[in-house]
């Protein structure tokens, strides 16, 4: 070993104290701030993307994202000394649920498998869990439904959002891909990667199930199946990963929704989410959406779901930039006249 690597190890060795130093100093100050919130909830979604937001703007040599991905955990571990945190998921272990949980909560948090949204959803309005954490959409399928449905009557808030690169596998228990004869995954997972499972595997069963974990899990346990599931479910069921990103759009996105009885303050970089009905007439919809115009707000995404109260009538589910108590939004939103409006959230637009 050369004495010029010896004296860098001696410095890493060095900076690795002092950052050790620095981090029990911030968990102190974390400690003191939760004992003068006296009872205040410890997850403040405006503040830590404040954080976030700054320490990603250093042009350095680890780059925004990765910055942030260490801050997180340095705010979950903070976090963690103020109040343990229960957050229910789409389980089992290893969807990529619960990597949006723990992209956007860190590893300092309890996380709660629960077998179905509804049961996520259930969990924490019953106080089983302070938040959930449940997909929205995806950028090449769309909506997902029940968690729009589920949205219309839950007591809870939007208080954040997760968008989360999804990359697909085909997972197996050996390597012989013509052995496979049967595919399960979740319904989405599969629309996402119909090209490439027409290609290579065009005579395979697709058996939707309910969650992508659940399939490696069934791909473990069933001789002559596969399953399409994220790297960590092939961890977690000891499958081998046979074709990486096998998913048809390159950017495959998934955004998911974090609830909870909490109402973020605004931060300047916010998204409002809101529901409304129309009229059966026409200019019904034009109608509603004139205030957001009127006042310069802009909406980043609207979709339609069948009313479940009256035959062919929709809800309308809306996205604008941001928050509630922006004077624009606020003015815009006293403005909307809906038969039905329901304001699901403001809450910090995702950070990468």
């Amino acid at each position: 070993m050369s004495d010029e690597l010896e004296k860098i190890r001696r410095e890493i060795d060095r900076l690795d104290d002092e950052l050790a130093a620095l981090i029990e100093r911030r968990a102190a100050q974390a400690k003191k701030a939760g004992e003068l919130k006296a009872g205040a909830a410890a997850y403040r979604p405006e503040r830590e993307s404040e954080i976030l937001r700054r320490v990603s703007k250093r042009n350095g040599l680890l780059g925004g994202e990765k910055m942030s991905a260490i801050f997180r955990e340095v705010i979950s571990a903070c976090r963690g000394l103020e109040e343990a945190i229960r957050v229910s998921y789409l389980g089992p272990q290893g969807t990529f649920s619960e990597q949006a949980l723990r992209k956007h909560f860190g590893a300092a948090v309890e996380a709660l498998a629960v077998p179905s949204v509804d049961e996520a959803f259930r969990r924490c309005e019953s106080g089983g869990a302070h938040f959930t954490v449940v997909p929205a959409e995806n950028s090449t399928e769309g909506v997902v439904g029940r968690t729009l449905d589920l949205l219309l009557a839950t007591p809870l808030r939007i208080c954040g959002e997760v968008e989360l690169r999804v990359q697909q596998n085909l997972l197996c228990r050996t390597d012989d891909i013509g052995s496979i004869k049967k595919i399960y995954s979740h319904a989405q997972s599969l629309a996402q990667c119909n090209g490439w499972l027409s290609q290579h595997l065009p005579r395979a069963e697709r058996v939707p199930v309910t969650s992508n974990a659940d399939a490696a899990r069934r791909a473990a346990e069933e001789a002559g199946t596969a399953a399409v599931a994220g790297e960590a479910a092939a961890e977690r069921y000891g499958l081998k990963v046979l074709s990486k990103g096998i998913e048809d759009d390159p950017n495959n996105t998934t955004r998911f929704l974090v609830l909870g009885n909490l109402d973020p303050a605004p931060t300047g970089r916010d998204r409002t989410s809101l529901v409304m009905s129309a009229e059966n007439k026409p200019g019904a919809v034009h109608a509603l959406l004139t205030p957001l115009a009127k006042h310069g707000v802009s909406m980043t995404r609207i979709e339609s779901r069948p009313s479940r109260a009256r035959l062919w009538e929709y809800m309308f589910f809306i996205d604008v930039e941001g928050h509630q108590k922006d004077a624009r939004v606020a003015a815009a939103l006293a403005e909307l006249k809906a038969p039905y409006l329901k304001i699901l959230g403001s809450y910090p637009i995702a950070s990468k």
